[in-house]
């Protein structure tokens, strides 16, 4: 989430191999928009991801090929989120030979499975596919070798932080993206990050650092608790005090977040649960 947003142009070219295309959806959670990416130097090209669709994206992806003389040779989806690939038909309807990979944990008619491994060609771009589940269970990066870069989806954003379906799976494969690559971060949402490695690494100190808060404030008592019982609480009396800074629209999406950690700390036998009320196992010991 973030909520003071960089302007970014419906299309840029971002390296000599690599155009962005704004997915013209912006919001609260999409920031500036669906990042789709146009790949290669030759006629065939690479599209990684189609946005929800809109039509000021056809036509700006239309405009950019028409300005390249280029076509699309296929277009690879990071996951199944809406944002990510509800443009899938218009794509196909404008050209309709193009070949369409997504991760086939969520199975659709007509697309190619993308293999962990797996290596998308064109002239002037060669892109290797790692699965990286943790934001959904079919998620997928990217490395660009030409730029020893990353497509990171919706693992690492260029703004703000990450949604997650599984925090200890999602802080697994965050621990994998740091070492394929050493250059540049293309996310799904939001700006270039220069440093790719350095923001990840940003982003698991980040997500150790509230797992250590929700223990702590845990350890310091409920005050506010609804039910009287200072030694227990909801996932949204935590939210109320840790993020006691932010915007109250934001609370629902924070409450999943801390959801998710206490989760992952009673799988560690950290905490246990009862009637929807959290509580420490053993105060004394954390």
């Amino acid at each position: 989430m973030a909520t003071d947003l960089v302007p970014l142009p419906e299309i840029e070219r971002l390296s000599p191999r690599c155009i962005r295309i704004l997915g013209g959806n912006p919001s609260k959670f999409a920031l500036q928009g669906t990042n789709t990416y146009l790949l290669g130097t030759g006629q065939q090209r690479l599209l990684i991801d189609t946005g929800e669709g809109k039509p000021s994206w056809i036509a700006a992806v239309k405009k950019t090929l028409e300005e390249e003389r280029a076509t699309i040779a296929s277009a690879i989806v990071t996951h199944w989120h809406h944002d990510h690939q509800g443009g899938i038909g218009q794509l196909l309807e404008a050209w309709p030979g193009t070949k369409l990979y997504k991760s086939q944990k969520y199975e659709e008619e007509g697309q190619l499975d993308i293999a962990d491994g797996q290596k998308f060609e064109v002239e002037g771009a060669c892109l290797t596919a790692h699965h990286t589940p943790g934001h959904t269970t079919d998620h997928m990066v990217f490395i660009l070798a030409e730029e020893d870069a990353m497509f990171t989806g919706d693992n690492v954003l260029g703004q703000g932080t990450a949604v997650f379906e599984d925090l200890a799976t999602y802080l697994e494969s965050l621990e994998k993206m740091k070492k394929l690559f050493k250059g540049r971060a293309y996310p799904g949402h939001g700006p270039v990050l220069d440093d790719g490695p350095g923001k990840i690494a940003e982003y698991i100190r980040h997500r150790q650092q509230r797992e250590e808060q929700v223990i702590q404030t845990m350890r310091g008592g409920n005050t506010g608790s609804e039910t009287g019982d200072e030694d227990s609480w909801t996932p949204m009396e935590l939210v109320k005090v840790i993020y006691r800074d932010i915007p109250e629209s934001l609370y629902p999406a924070a409450a999943s977040g801390v959801l998710q950690i206490l989760q992952k700390l009673q799988r560690e036998g950290k905490v246990v649960v009862h009637d929807d009320r959290w509580r420490l196992s053993d105060r004394s010991a954390l």
